[in-house]
């Protein structure tokens, strides 16, 4: 039986192929499309950034009500 390993050369092609492809798609539909690319980007960016920083913060302790009974 005559199988190939993965990750070959034929696999590494092909993932070639379609980022040849998506270049192609991207000039083909101009500046704008590219812009909006990058700002999309920016965003998801900026929210993992942010969702990273809050996991790494502790949660702040309630404050402790003292019961004081007056004389």
């Amino acid at each position: 039986m005559n199988c190939r390993r993965h990750g070959s050369k034929p696999t590494i092609a092909l993932w070639m192929l379609v980022a040849v492809a998506d270049v192609a798609i991207l000039a083909s539909t101009g500046l704008l499309a590219i812009l909006l690319v990058l700002a999309a980007l920016a965003v998801v960016t900026g929210v993992g950034v942010m969702a990273a920083r809050s996991l790494g913060r502790p949660e702040p302790q309630p404050v402790k009500v003292v019961a004081r009974r007056r004389r």
